[in-house]
């Protein structure tokens, strides 16, 4: 986050809470939002994903009452959008540098309004900068490591714990993730130590990037690593066991907190995202928590009605009793033998009856239904039809 994104940003608005809202009310409406919004509830919804992004981020900062303090106290001094300038100064804003300001007093006295070093207390854990003008590396989480699987369809509804390879970066074994053949890296000169540069960005503004030099790292090697050549990360791969949950569908992408590579200076490890692709059952399909399938009867079956047995997913095979009449393409419903939910329990079953018409006949079976057209023949199923048709 920049330094002009954490003062300008009202938090406070984007969780839709006064400015003395309680810790328990920021966390009520962080909760309500975050469910509404959330990425599984909005799938493909860029909109509800990014403003999924900004809850979480008013929520990190609001939550945090640290973090809220400082938030608190940046918007108070600046203001929202630049500094404003007290009697006697010309123009409209002021031109200053953040880091500068924040670093602690200028050489050769104390800053003016009577800070002192104060500010750079208050920002210094956000702005990478010492309280008294002192520098420090700061520890850097690990990257996300994205990677897919696939399951079979069995697999993906009961659950499965598979075995998946990955490479990332990772501190340099070499040099312990120092970057330095000996072990002894030194301070970068030109971020001091910090990983930012400042840029001027207009406004009264400077903001910060990745130092060119060190790439963010606040070190330099003496001499590079002969493996990786100064870097301090090294390319490594490593094969984890992971269980993928029961109910997962097909493109679902699953976070796993914590499992990505390893920070660097004791950050934490990033995260993993897998991706889950399922491959097409032979004779199940899915819709939504529910599975389906098709199971053909015979004329006399639906017509007479009768018992039939129907095959479920890695378990016996349930009865259904047809009512007379069934017309073909009726849907029936064998309860609890569906995908697994979240909370556990489990969808349904969908059975959807498809008369079977025989392609060749016997003589006794021919002579029964020639005997039944006979029996039958003053009906016509289309005439409704026709009388539809000829009323509309």
């Amino acid at each position: 986050m920049s330094t002009k994104d954490f003062i300008e940003k009202d938090y406070y608005k984007v969780l839709g809470v006064p400015k003395d809202a309680t810790e328990a009310e920021i966390k009520k409406a962080y909760r309500k939002l975050a469910r509404e919004y959330h990425p599984d509830a909005n799938k493909g919804n860029a909109k509800a994903e990014e403003r999924f992004k900004e809850i979480s981020e008013a929520n990190d900062i609001l939550g945090d009452p640290k973090k809220r303090k400082e938030y608190d106290e940046a918007r108070a001094l600046f203001g929202s959008g630049g500094f404003r300038p007290g009697p006697g100064a010309s123009g409209g804003s002021f031109n200053f540098d953040l880091g500068d300001l924040f670093g602690g007093a200028p050489q050769g006295g104390q800053a003016g309004g009577g800070f002192g070093g104060g500010l750079g207390d208050v920002f210094g854990g956000l702005f990478n900068r010492g309280g008294t003008g002192t520098t420090r590396t700061q520890p850097r989480r690990g990257q996300d490591i994205d990677t897919e699987v696939n399951l079979s369809f069995t697999e993906a509804i009961e659950g499965a714990t598979v075995p998946l390879r990955m490479s990332s970066q990772q501190p340099c074994k070499a040099c312990s993730g120092t970057g330095d053949k000996n072990g002894n890296p030194r301070v970068c000169p030109t971020c001091v130590g910090t990983g930012q540069v400042a840029r001027g960005s207009g406004g009264g503004f400077s903001l910060t990037d990745p130092c060119p030099d060190c790439k963010g790292r606040g070190l330099i090697a003496e001499e590079a690593c002969e493996v990786c050549h100064g870097s301090g990360r090294a390319k490594s791969s490593r094969t984890m066991q992971v269980r993928i949950p029961a109910g997962v569908n097909d493109g679902q992408r699953i976070r796993l907190r914590g499992k990505g590579a390893p920070g660097e200076r004791g950050g934490p490890a990033g995260d993993l995202y897998v991706t889950v692709h399922v491959d097409a059952h032979p004779v199940f399909g899915r819709k939504d928590d529910n599975l389906t399938v098709t199971v053909p009867v015979t004329f006399s079956e639906a017509a007479l009605g009768g018992e039939v047995r129907v095959p479920t997913l890695g378990g016996p095979s349930v009865t259904l009793k047809l009512p007379p009449g069934t017309p073909n393409g009726r849907t029936m419903r064998a309860r609890g033998k569906g995908a697994v939910r979240k909370d556990g329990t489990r969808g349904d079953l969908l059975v959807t009856v498809e008369v079977s018409v025989p392609a060749d006949l016997t003589g006794k079976a021919r002579d029964a239904l020639e005997a039944y057209r006979e029996a039958t023949a003053g009906e016509d199923p289309r005439a409704e039809l026709f009388q539809a048709a000829k009323g509309a």
